[in-house]
């Protein structure tokens, strides 16, 4: 009789649905979680695959090192050269193109550097530096980071002093710290429009080459972490480009303006 107490919930247990539903571990930026685009993206494969992703949103550089280290099986990043090298380096397959937007420098409306209406972003940054306005930075190897570092080291620029604020936080908390202290800062516009009903900043900077920001969705090497859910990573992927999520991704919006454009 005590055994078979046991037996029971044991029984229940075992036949809870949620026992048969797998996970995928999904790493992937502030930036597509913020926007709000995966709220959109992700329920559809889900249902259609009787799956949950599990989201880790982070800066780029981070997600990269969660699938080095094999804690997830897919990552959604932007930053192509550390993608490439991520590749190369044998972490991650089957890298793939499934969407850009730009980065954008946004500033307050009193504008201290004089660079509203600009398109060179370089420029912009020089002027930035060279009246120390306020600039926030993520500060946290994220792919937005690591183009702000580019565009720094372009202008021959080593930004410090108490005009640079490293935040160490996501493109959302940089958006608002950037708001309070009334300075500069870089987005992708993504994030920039779902913010913009909450924030003073402006688009101050747009339009440079040196902004575009593709993003690309790579599988995590299964023969390096043979624990990488090798099926339903490789549908995630093959989803991530299918005409049912183009469809998503290009019809999502904000304030009705389009966030993300489908690669081609």
């Amino acid at each position: 009789m005590l055994q078979s107490l046991f037996l029971v919930p044991l029984f229940f247990l075992l036949a809870t649905p949620v026992f048969a539903t797998e996970h995928l571990r999904l790493a992937t930026t502030t930036s597509t979680e913020n926007s709000g685009l995966l709220a959109e993206l992700l329920p559809p494969f889900e249902k259609a695959n009787d799956c949950h992703i599990d989201v880790i949103a982070v800066g780029t550089g981070k997600a990269l090192k969660l699938g080095q280290t094999g804690d997830v099986d897919v990552v959604l990043v932007h930053a192509r050269t550390r993608e490439d090298k991520f590749v190369a380096a044998g972490y991650g397959v089957d890298r793939r193109d499934v969407m850009y937007n730009d980065f954008v420098i946004l500033g307050p409306a009193n504008d201290p550097a004089g660079i509203k209406g600009t398109s060179d972003a370089v420029s912009a940054m020089k002027k930035i530096a060279g009246v120390k306005a306020t600039f926030v930075s993520r500060g946290d190897d994220s792919g937005t980071n690591t183009r702000e570092k580019q565009l720094w080291q372009a202008a021959n620029i080593s930004p410090a002093g108490s005009w640079y604020l490293e935040a160490g936080r996501g493109m959302g908390e940089v958006l608002t710290m950037a708001d309070e202290r009334r300075g500069y800062t870089l987005s992708d516009r993504g994030t920039y429009l779902a913010f913009r009903d909450k924030i003073e900043l402006n688009v101050m900077t747009e339009g440079d080459k040196q902004l575009f920001n593709p993003y690309g969705v790579i599988m995590v090497n299964p023969t390096r972490h043979p624990h990488v859910k090798v099926k339903l990573a490789q549908k995630f992927l093959d989803f991530l480009v299918s005409d049912q999520a183009k469809k998503l991704i290009t019809g999502y919006r904000r304030g009705g303006e389009q966030l993300f454009y489908v690669a081609n």
